[in-house]
């Protein structure tokens, strides 16, 4: 994915409000062990751009000075109530090093999973991105998470995701291995399921420990002779 930048070459808190005025956004390009650069490109294209999820979680190629430059969006400032990017961040990128970047998750096949078909639960995604470590060339723009499988009260973990070729999870490299997604009941399927166990529960109760009722003694006086 590309994207012109410029060299900026005004500074400052006024020289940036003017940038905006003129339908450009302020910027800065570091890393790679080089010396950060400033620039600006254009807000409208940038705008557009930061709608696709792909731009957040590719490696981009920013053409500065008829230079292509591989670099990752690392930070966006945007305008607390008005659709403005008020500046914008990208880290160069060196092919042969790994880096550590948040891909999106994508779920499929969640209608035919045992949970939401045999049993209409709801699937949760109690993850939507997951943090990886890789090469830049590696670096996938989302991975599949497959949910065929899923059952019922049950909950898929980072380790069922088959990971792309060249991916670290972060997470495993920690020894963690935190769900992903679950099948859950609707509450109103949980609160009818229980109303219907209650009363099973109450007749399967065995029959010593029910108590046996005992006759109250006869209060008749007895007869002499």
């Amino acid at each position: 994915m590309d994207i012109v930048v410029t060299h900026r070459t005004v500074q400052g808190t006024g020289a940036s409000r003017r940038l905006r005025h003129n339908g450009r956004v302020p910027g800065i390009l570091y890393g790679a062990g080089k010396e950060a650069q400033s620039i600006e490109l254009d807000h409208n294209e940038l705008f557009h751009k930061l709608r696709q999820e792909a731009f957040h979680a590719s490696v981009l190629t920013l053409k500065l000075d008829g230079e292509a430059q591989p670099a990752l969006l690392r930070d966006v400032q945007m305008h607390p109530f008005r659709p403005i990017v008020l500046h914008v961040d990208f880290q160069r990128v060196d092919i042969h090093s790994k880096i550590h970047m948040k891909v999106p998750l994508h779920f499929i096949n969640a209608d035919i999973s045992p949970g939401v078909k045999q049993s209409g639960a709801n699937i949760s995604h109690i993850l939507n991105e997951v943090e990886v470590f890789c090469l830049p060339a590696d670096l996938p723009e989302f991975i599949e998470v497959d949910l065929k499988d899923l059952a019922v009260g049950h909950s898929l973990h980072l380790t069922d995701i088959k990971a792309p070729a060249g991916i670290e999870f972060a997470a495993m490299i920690k020894g963690e291995n935190p769900p992903v997604a679950a099948a859950v009941l609707p509450r109103a399927a949980r609160v009818e399921d229980e109303e219907v166990a209650a009363p099973v529960a109450a007749a399967e109760v065995p029959a010593a420990n029910q108590k046996t009722p005992v006759a109250a003694p006869e209060t008749g006086k007895e007869t002499k002779k």
